[in-house]
């Protein structure tokens, strides 16, 4: 009886696993499908970078469709020097934000060690909420202090400093590290998060030693809490190596201006008024395939690099 009851007991233990199983699975089930919609349905449109295909007609009448085969991809090498360019903004900006990737490592560890408890969840309160702010509001408050006639401007101007006529948001000279102090501003609280919890994570008892081994506060950081929260740190980073050529649409097309057209003109926004603005969906659809195609090149490197810092993979 004991030998059966056990039995019992061990096969209602697994069903219940299994039916908490299925339902964490159900729970999942939205956002897969999510992520299939939005990331693999739209790989059949790369079908259309073979065909004249022009906004208005039938999505998916190919018979009444003029097959151009790799004309496009003809244009993509035909083009270069456009696409050079677009490519150098790109780059630009993704390095200038990898660039800033200690810095929410280092305000995670200064909120950290912020002993009151209240201060502490006003500073991730008021450091996070950027992160929800949509570019359209960070642009109207953008152009208020920072346009021609804004408070920045006339401030400086009223204490004699000499300010270009368009000022800083229409200086193709200054544009870069504009765009990156706006990046940096609007995800610096969201991206320590996840800094916060690896710091969370690391074991007290290692602080405790510290303490007892005469380590002081700097000391304690150095040897304890930064080579704990290193290996999230290489992970992130290695995703945003990943990422380069992914570095926003509504930053720049907020942003966009006749002046620093040249120098703000990223990827996304490009394959963007190649599609709708000039109306060469096809061509647009191509820009997209190079990028989707050196993504995956770029992912499989960060995967390597992972193996071989880390001895593990990130995929």
């Amino acid at each position: 009886m004991p030998v059966k009851t056990e039995r019992k007991t061990l096969v209602e233990r697994l069903g219940r696993k299994k039916v908490r199983g299925l339902k964490y699975l159900l729970i999942a089930v939205p956002f897969l499908l999510y992520v299939f919609a939005m990331n693999y349905v739209p790989l059949f449109g790369w079908i259309y970078s073979v065909f004249d295909y022009k906004m208005g007609q039938q999505f998916l009448d190919f018979s009444n469709m003029k097959f151009i085969g790799l004309d496009n991809f003809r244009k993509l090498f035909a083009e270069h020097s456009e696409v050079l360019r677009v490519l150098r903004n790109t780059l630009v900006m993704s390095v200038l934000t990898l660039l800033a990737t200690p810095f929410p490592v280092l305000f995670a560890i200064m909120i950290n060690e912020i002993k009151g408890k209240y201060f502490k969840k006003f500073v991730q309160t008021a450091t996070t909420l950027p992160n929800f702010i949509s570019w359209i509001i960070v642009y109207g408050i953008a152009f208020s202090f920072f346009s021609m006639n804004g408070f920045i401007n006339m401030l400086l101007k009223n204490f004699g400093v000499d300010i270009s006529g368009a000022g800083i948001m229409g200086d193709p000279d200054k544009v870069w590290l504009f765009q990156w102090f706006l990046n940096i501003w609007k995800t610096l609280g969201w991206s320590s998060i996840i800094y916060i919890a690896a710091i969370v994570g690391i074991d007290g008892e290692l602080f405790d030693a510290a303490r007892v081994d005469g380590a002081n506060k700097l000391k304690t950081i150095w040897h304890i809490t930064i080579p704990g929260i290193m290996p999230t740190y290489v992970v992130m980073f290695l995703l945003g190596v990943s990422n380069i050529l992914s570095n926003g649409f509504d930053q720049y097309f907020m942003f966009y201006n006749s002046v620093v057209a040249d120098k703000i003109e990223v990827l996304d926004y490009y394959v963007y008024k190649v599609g709708f603005l000039i109306n060469d969906y096809p061509y647009s659809i191509t820009l997209g395939m190079l990028k989707s195609l050196i993504s995956i090149l770029l992912l499989f490197v960060a995967n390597t690099l992972s193996k071989k810092v880390r001895g593990e993979s990130i995929v």
